[in-house]
């Protein structure tokens, strides 16, 4: 188990992505021996829009809040822990476009969801 931060970007090639920050480290077996699960929470979001980098952006955003949320209420003692793993589980990003006419014009219209949903759960110090 290693503590990461959140990297988050439309314009990558995994849009939902987590980079190590060192700051805590422990083995997974210590981790499990020393805390309890007591939520889990499935995070999705979505959006849609005229521009699909700004559909995309708009829906990362609305799944990193509701993730700094959770990790905002947490207790001392309390760690989120992402449990979607990759190859697995993982949320991709999923943007569908559709052909609309505004104006008399053929434009795109984008929409974008997360699809699994994120997996995290809250652990408790025991």
């Amino acid at each position: 188990m290693q503590s990461v931060e959140a990297n988050f970007d439309s314009k990558a090639f995994t849009e939902i992505g987590f980079r190590r920050d060192h700051v805590y480290s422990s083995s997974a077996d210590e981790f499990s021996d020393r805390h309890e699960r007591i939520a889990e929470h499935l995070l999705e979001a979505e959006s849609e829009g005229d521009v699909q980098d700004e559909a995309e952006s708009v829906m990362l955003q609305r799944l990193l809040d509701q993730l700094l949320k959770i990790d905002g209420d947490l207790a001392e003692g309390e760690f989120v822990v992402i449990e979607s793993e990759p190859a697995k589980d993982y949320p991709k990003t999923r943007t569908q476009q559709k052909n609309v006419v505004v104006d008399g014009e053929n434009r795109l219209y984008f929409y974008s969801s997360v699809s699994p949903p994120l997996k995290v759960a809250v652990f408790r110090a025991r």
